[in-house]
């Protein structure tokens, strides 16, 4: 039962949590990404803040400008002459800052990295990346997937936590996705 259904009236109702808490729902409940397309997966990203998925309910809402977001979604091909401006643009989004992969151009070069001089092999090169969404282009299921996973990296962190700290509280956390499908088998044949 939530707290709109119990119909807290009464004075002596207390709720208690931790500031941690309070300020990591808060920050998980409003991300603000700064989509930097730069290929056919700005595409998929642009399909995923469209009505069909509505990515507004998990209070994900694009900006346009590094100073209002935290979070820099990197869709497409980066060049080496684009990585200068993704470093400014990283540079110049405020603290706590995230960084999402989207794509095998952005994740390792793509198609590209074997031929072209001019493909960065990865923007984990040039920013530190928190997570790799797959795909050639991912879907918008698959970018929702890694918006999640944000979600829960924000949800980890704390005051006095590090981002080192909390991704691993993040890696001990997840889960085994064959254990979990042959639980499932299991009791489907149950």
């Amino acid at each position: 039962m939530g707290l709109l259904d119990a119909r807290i009236t009464n004075r002596n109702n207390v709720l208690v949590t931790s500031v941690d808490n309070v300020m990591n729902w808060a920050r998980l409940s409003s991300l603000w990404p700064m989509g930097f397309g730069l290929a056919c997966c700005a595409i998929e990203m642009m399909a995923t803040n469209a009505s069909n998925y509505d990515l507004e309910r998990f209070g994900i809402f694009p900006r346009s400008s590094p100073r209002q977001s935290d979070l820099m979604i990197v869709a497409g091909t980066v060049t080496m002459k684009m990585a200068e401006r993704v470093v400014t643009l990283y540079e110049q989004m405020p603290e706590p800052r995230y960084v999402l992969s989207m794509g095998s151009c952005s994740n390792c070069g793509g198609p590209y990295w074997n031929h072209g001089y001019h493909v960065l092999k990865g923007v984990d090169r040039v920013i530190p990346v928190d997570v790799y969404v797959p795909g050639c282009p991912p879907r918008p299921e698959a970018l929702i997937g890694g918006l999640m996973k944000i979600q829960e990296l924000v949800r980890m962190e704390g005051l006095g936590l590090t981002r080192q700290d909390a991704l691993k509280r993040l890696a001990e956390k997840s889960v085994d996705t064959q254990q979990v499908l042959d639980q499932a088998r299991r009791a489907a044949t149950a």
